[in-house]
C-alpha cells in the first residue's frame, strides 16, 4: 500500500515453556498419565539436547514409520540408538515404577504431541488407567499407528475386565517376545 509492505501475524497458541529443562545425561520428560495427569518420566538421554522440543517438526518432516516411531529420526545420537536398541535409556523409568508413576506393564505414557494424534475415545480410555513400563507393543508387535491404538484397545479392554491377569499373560508373552524372539526398541 503505498509503496509499502506490511505483513500481519496471528499467534495460532501460546508457545510452550520448560521452567525446569534438563541437559545433561539425565531427562525427564512431561508425558501424559493417570487422569490426564502430567507426569515426569525419568530416561537416559538418547537424543541430542533440546531434541523433545522438536517433536511435532520431526513428525510434520517425516511421520511415522514402522512401530510408530519417527521415521529417519536425526535426533538420536550413535549411542543413542545402542541404548535404545537394549533398553539402557529406560532403566531410569524404574524410579518411577517405585513411585507408582508407572506400573511395569501398560500402555506407555505418551508426550502431548503423540497423544493428540490417537482416536479421541483412546486417549480417553488410556487416561482411566496408570501406564506401564513395558507396552502391550511387545505382544502384538504393530506397525503402524492404527495397529498400535488396536493392541493398546485390546489390552486395556481385557484390563478392564481382569487386571491382574491381563497384566500377568501380556507381561510373559512380551517377555518372550523380548528375550527369544529379539523384539527390540528403535
Amino acid at each position: 500500500i503505498g509503496e509499502l509492505h506490511y505483513f500481519v501475524f496471528r499467534k495460532e497458541k501460546l508457545p510452550e515453556y520448560d521452567y525446569h529443562p534438563t541437559y545433561g545425561l539425565f531427562i525427564r520428560l512431561h508425558r501424559i498419565g493417570k487422569n490426564g495427569k502430567i507426569i515426569k518420566v525419568y530416561k537416559i538421554r538418547t537424543m541430542h539436547p533440546y531434541s523433545e522440543y522438536l517433536q511435532h517438526y520431526v513428525f510434520e518432516q517425516n511421520s511415522l514409520a514402522d512401530g510408530g516411531k519417527f521415521a529417519n529420526d536425526f535426533r538420536i545420537t550413535t549411542l543413542g540408538r545402542f541404548m535404545r536398541k537394549f533398553w539402557i535409556d529406560e532403566l531410569p523409568m524404574l524410579w518411577n515404577v517405585i513411585k507408582f508413576d508407572l506400573k511395569l506393564f501398560g500402555v506407555r505414557p505418551l508426550s502431548r504431541q503423540y497423544f493428540d494424534m490417537y482416536d479421541t475415545s483412546l486417549q480417553e480410555l488410556r487416561i482411566k488407567y496408570r501406564p506401564g513400563l513395558i507396552p502391550p507393543y511387545y505382544v502384538d508387535m504393530p506397525k503402524s499407528l492404527e495397529e498400535i491404538q488396536a493392541s493398546e484397545k485390546k489390552y486395556l479392554d481385557q484390563y478392564d475386565k481382569r487386571p491382574f491377569i491381563t497384566d500377568f499373560r501380556y507381561f510373559w508373552k512380551a517377555f518372550n517376545n523380548i528375550v527369544f524372539r529379539k523384539a527390540r526398541s528403535r
